[in-house]
């Protein structure tokens, strides 16, 4: 086993599927990482936006920021499963940069709002349009990719939306120590302005070059050839054929365990994101004070860091091991470590530092669990689409009321009640992965027994030869 082979998964058979890899890896990986990285730095612009200067300009009080996160968690809710339909009708290269340029005008109105009404406007239309990138990628990835060669595709388009949270605390600080004032404007609101000019030229990269799905891409850098190798490639591994929808669709779903368990597992084990989807460490340094602006922005991105560290080298284990639970199971133990770190509030500043850096690898479950959905799909083009989408949309549900109830704002700096129910939702993740892994098993244990049954018919035919050759 090569150095490479271990990085980037077992060699091509041959130079044709070489050459084709490298066209999906470079269009597909450059086109979603970039949507990404500026969703993310959208949503934690909003963060840290929040710390430096929107809460004093538009008079925020109370939980009006839980509030702002809640709406925009209510909207990616809302436009979950549609999106993830509508790329069953809609070509992904025409749809998937619609909704960034959607939402990258959005971000540009954010830099005008004058009150925190608007505020919620704006990112509960900004929620249902960034709702499409997440879930749309992973089911492209899944379109494309065997399982071995999904988890690092997958951490490596996670990675790109954890890196827009780490450049958006550096922009922030920048923004702040370079343009705050200038033509009369505060520095978070040209904030807004940049993500929104970085945002556009994306969009128009997607509508040029995405390359859609297998059984619909018409790109120009592919060849006849590539396009059949493309399809035939995942035979045995995944369902490539692109079906209408119909009612039974509903039926098949939910009559299976998949929709169910795959839903919980991410609904749960989400949450254990909210130490960066909340800022929390952000919160905490303003709160107990001594930090200028700039290091309230500079000093949680190292929360990110570390994610971005764990989430790829654990992707690159799970497609190497093709065993995905273990990292559920690093996430949650690193993530109850960081709760009774924080908890314990007597304990030295340099150990929170620690505690909240370390809570960084709740990031790395979010590309497996999806990696591991798409692998249990991967027979039904269809199921996956409803499955990936309904996992981040029942997480979002959960959301939408878990950082005002858990980690409202006016709890910092300690989070006492938010450190609790880390550490039951970490305990609660690692039984339902039990769960999932058992599961899968079972169907496959079953399935293997199915294929291994002769019917009675064949029976009949074996006896029957049997008996004429006696």
């Amino acid at each position: 086993m090569t150095v490479r082979n271990f990085l980037w998964g077992q060699a091509p058979s041959t130079k044709q599927e070489r050459n084709l890899l490298f066209k999906l890896d470079f269009f597909i990986l450059s086109y979603t990482c970039l949507v990404y990285f500026t969703n993310y730095l959208d949503r934690s612009n909003i963060n840290n936006a929040y710390v430096s200067g929107m809460k004093e300009d538009l008079s925020m009080e109370g939980t009006d920021f839980n509030k702002i996160l809640t709406i925009f968690t209510c909207g990616y809710i809302v436009g979950m499963i549609p999106n993830n339909l509508m790329l069953q009708i809609l070509p992904p290269r025409l749809w998937l940069p619609l909704c960034q340029i959607v939402w990258g005008v959005l971000t540009f109105c954010t830099s005008a709002v004058t009150n925190v009404q608007q505020v919620y406007a704006i990112r509960f239309f900004q929620g249902i349009a960034e709702s499409s990138t997440f879930v749309g990628t992973h089911y492209i990835l899944g379109s494309w990719y065997k399982p071995g060669e999904l988890g690092k595709r997958s951490g490596i388009f996670t990675s790109s939306g954890l890196a827009g949270t780490l450049f958006s605390g550096v922009l922030q600080g920048a923004v702040y120590s370079n343009l705050n004032g200038v033509s009369g404007r505060s520095g978070w609101r040209w904030l807004f302005i940049i993500d929104g000019v970085i945002t556009l030229p994306i969009a128009l990269y997607g509508f040029w070059l995405f390359p859609d799905v297998p059984a619909t891409t018409k790109v120009f850098y592919l060849s006849d050839e590539d396009r059949q190798l493309a399809a035939s490639r995942l035979q045995g591994y995944v369902e490539v054929r692109h079906s209408p929808l119909s009612w039974k669709l509903a039926k098949k779903v939910l009559t299976r365990w998949r929709w169910y368990a795959c839903s919980l597992l991410f609904a749960i084990s989400g949450e254990t994101e909210s130490f960066g989807s909340n800022n929390l460490m952000g919160q905490w340094l303003k709160a107990i004070g001594g930090y200028s602006v700039e290091q309230t922005d500079y000093y949680p991105s190292g929360v990110t860091a570390f994610g971005i560290l764990s989430t790829l080298v654990c992707a690159v284990w799970t497609d190497y091991t093709q065993v995905r639970w273990p990292v559920l199971v690093y996430m949650s133990v690193s993530c109850i470590v960081a709760s009774v770190c924080i908890l314990v509030w007597n304990s030295p500043t340099g150990l929170k530092f620690f505690a909240y850096y370390l809570a960084g690898a709740s990031y790395s479950g979010q590309a497996t669990t999806f990696a591991w959905a798409n692998q249990i799909c991967a027979d039904d083009d269809q199921e996956r689409a409803i499955v990936l989408a309904s996992m981040n949309m029942w997480n979002n549900v959960v959301n939408a009321w878990w950082s005002i109830v858990f980690y409202p704002a006016t709890d910092a700096p300690k989070f006492t009640k938010g450190m609790i129910a880390m550490i039951v939702i970490c305990v609660a993740t690692l039984a339902v992965t039990g769960l999932v892994w058992y599961l899968e098993r079972r169907e496959h244990r079953l399935g293997n027994r199915l294929e291994d049954t002769p019917t009675r018919d064949s029976e009949q035919e074996e006896n029957q030869s049997t008996k004429e050759n006696t």
